[in-house]
């Protein structure tokens, strides 16, 4: 039986992440799982306190889906961040007992770039063009640095580097 395959996308907040996943998904004829779409879809994004508590209970979910997907030759993209080196482990592990390899791809944005895609998303959220996403204040961007853990070059498969338009 012909397996499909894990492509995760490891980057900061705003740095490009979705766009690249729906860059390479045609390409690699795979379906996105993305944990922000799905909260979104389930609670409008108003999780709150509880946000950290439902996301990981998404991803848990969307874990499982995915081995589904790549069991029956599905190649399946994992759009979520993993910032912290603790999450890029705990899935190579949890694959590695499905006996599936992940593929990463780290999306490296430089900081200025990084900085006019959350001006760019903030405005787009306050025109009500961006309803899935979360509003960046200075608060959350200093509390999302402080998680962010940039991944090693023995990490990556695929380091991709953020060129803007």
């Amino acid at each position: 039986m012909i397996q499909g395959r894990i492509i995760a996308i490891c980057g900061k907040i705003a740095s490009g992440k979705s766009y690249y996943a729906h860059q390479i998904k045609d390409k690699e004829n795979a379906v996105i799982l993305n944990t922000d779409e799905l909260t979104y879809a389930m609670f409008d994004n108003e999780q709150g306190e509880k946000y950290t508590e439902l996301a990981n209970r998404a991803n848990e979910y969307l874990l499982k889906k995915a081995t589904e997907l790549v069991k029956i030759g599905c190649n399946v993209i994992l759009d979520w961040g993993f910032w912290r080196k603790y999450n890029r482990g705990y899935i190579n592990e949890y694959f590695k007992n499905e006996n599936i390899k992940v593929e990463w791809h780290y999306i490296d944005i430089d900081e200025l770039s990084w900085l006019m895609n959350i001006e760019k998303r903030n405005q787009n959220i306050e025109k009500g063009m961006n309803k899935t996403d979360f509003y960046v204040t200075d608060g959350l961007k200093k509390k999302l640095l402080d998680n962010w853990e940039e991944p090693s070059k023995d990490e990556i498969d695929v380091w991709h580097k953020f060129k803007r338009d």
